[in-house]
């Protein structure tokens, strides 16, 4: 009850002491910011994807800011050598307000990232945008099949049909690449799985068919347990390292983190940075009400 009510409060306190939760969880405002603790996972053998925090903007202008950062991010961290690649959410380059805007946009990220032998990942956000997600998906994969991959979640019902049809587009040559996950929106029942079991069922379900597949993994979890079955998986199946990696977010379940790398599996760390911090603080508590004990221990125990 306490790790609820901390969590429905936390929107409604000072940014200062929101940020003693946040900074645990976010590389912080600025770029230089996300290259320092990019490279600092990097050093330990961990890889990196780099989002720029900001999503569901109101105009075009700050679509084309949002376009003009990641332009600027990928030049910076592909010149410094970072090993990593970059997420993107579509509704930060206007995909609510005029998708073919968007599309140009992102696509123009993806000519980059090609153009650096590098990588970008299209975000999957609430189920309003699935449709256009995958869409965009697909017309980026056929122009830069090595360079864009895909977010799918599990708990969404229709998640499972949706790897099925989309494995008309995965080949030998080339892998689809997804990071598959549990999914963190709030929907209702007839479009998420609700129950934990369920979700966590669907999860390694999902996980099955794109190895069977041949499709390229990002194994998204904190879940022990799901970490666990996904290794069984692995082995039972005979699944190349090269075929799959575990994705966390940055600063959650550091020593299980540590377990999977020391295990020999690759390891890519999810590293948020970006003025637009509160939002995704309070969200990600919103999501899992436990973290609250962090900053419990954070104002009354660290002092």
């Amino acid at each position: 009850m306490l790790n609820k009510l901390i969590a429905n409060i936390l929107p409604y306190m000072p940014k200062k002491l929101v940020w003693v939760f946040s900074k645990r969880y976010i590389a912080g405002e600025t770029i230089e910011e996300g290259l320092l603790a990019s490279k600092l996972l990097n050093e330990k053998g961990i890889e990196v994807t780099i989002d720029l925090l900001g999503e569901f903007i109101n105009t075009l202008s700050e679509a084309e800011d949002n376009k003009n950062q990641y332009i600027e991010i990928i030049t910076r961290f592909t010149s410094e050598g970072v090993k990593g690649n970059f997420s993107l959410k579509p509704t930060m380059f206007g995909l609510l307000i005029d998708k073919d805007v968007c599309y140009n946009y992102i696509r123009e990220i993806a000519v980059l990232a090609a153009q650096k032998d590098s990588f970008i990942r299209i975000d999957m956000e609430d189920s309003q945008c699935v449709d256009m997600e995958i869409e965009m998906f697909r017309k980026l994969r056929n122009e830069f099949p090595k360079n864009v991959g895909l977010v799918v979640q599990a708990y969404l019902r229709r998640t499972h049909s949706d790897l099925e049809v989309l494995n008309d587009i995965n080949s030998e040559a080339h892998p689809i690449n997804f990071r598959l996950c549990k999914g963190i929106y709030v929907e209702p029942a007839n479009i998420a799985f609700k129950k934990f079991e369920e979700v966590r069922e669907h999860f390694l379900a999902d996980l099955k068919y794109m190895f069977e597949n041949k499709m390229y993994v990002g194994i998204a979890t904190h879940d022990k347990y799901l970490v666990e079955e996904s290794i069984k998986m692995i082995q039972e199946l005979n699944i190349p390292k090269s075929m799959y990696e575990f994705q966390m977010l940055y600063g959650v379940t550091p020593e299980l983190r540590q377990m999977i790398v020391e295990d020999g599996h690759r390891m890519r760390v999810y590293v948020p940075y970006g003025v637009q911090w509160f939002n995704y603080s309070t969200r990600r508590l919103k999501e899992n009400p436990k973290m609250a004990q962090h900053i419990i221990k954070a104002l009354f125990i660290r002092g």
